[in-house]
């Protein structure tokens, strides 16, 4: 389970932070579209190292590693500007969410491809993409479980409410990202 190393590293803090930047604007009922959402980020990161390990797309860190906290930001910024909105139109844009995960994804797989394709030992792709995908998925699924024990304590046992959970998250996302952005711009 390679991918669960990955997502386990401190050093994906990034793609960790995304994940629960991407989590911040669901309630504890929405369970499901959670599950969704993660497994359609998964599935745009698993698309990503298929074409990268068949070498059909190129590998640019500077640009991943600019990309990777601009997904990051763009999520916090959709998660603050609509989250009243959509609370108050009771329209649901989780299909928009479930897309824009799945081409967020895409993103953030190139910055897996590096380490699938050493996986790969120039054979097949196929039992070693599902392995690293499965560990992807379950290490992402347990941070988000982590992640949403988190907000039931907070909503069952402080009384918080779920807006102030979304800007804390989505605030502290775009703060970090921004940072990891200019360190990535300034690492020239």
């Amino acid at each position: 389970m390679s991918g669960w190393h990955h997502i386990a590293d401190i050093n994906a803090y990034d793609h960790l932070l995304f994940v629960m930047t991407l989590c911040a604007a669901f309630q504890l009922v929405q369970w499901k579209q959670i599950l969704v959402i993660i497994t359609a980020f998964t599935i745009g990161h698993s698309i990503t190292l298929v074409l990268s390990a068949l070498d059909y797309i190129p590998s640019n860190a500077k640009l991943i590693d600019t990309l990777i906290p601009a997904t990051i930001m763009l999520t916090a910024i959709s998660n603050i500007l609509n989250y009243k909105k959509d609370k108050e139109t009771k329209v649901s844009k989780t299909n928009i969410k479930y897309a824009i995960a799945l081409v967020f994804g895409l993103i953030h797989g190139l910055a897996f491809a590096s380490n699938f394709k050493f996986m790969m030992f120039g054979g097949s792709i196929l039992l070693p993409l599902f392995a690293f995908n499965v560990g992807i998925e379950v290490g992402q699924l347990f941070i988000v479980i982590l992640f949403m024990f988190a907000l039931w304590i907070y909503t069952k046992f402080i009384k918080g409410e779920h807006l102030k959970w979304n800007l804390f998250v989505s605030g502290a996302g775009f703060g970090i990202a921004i940072t990891i952005l200019l360190k990535t711009l300034n690492a020239e």
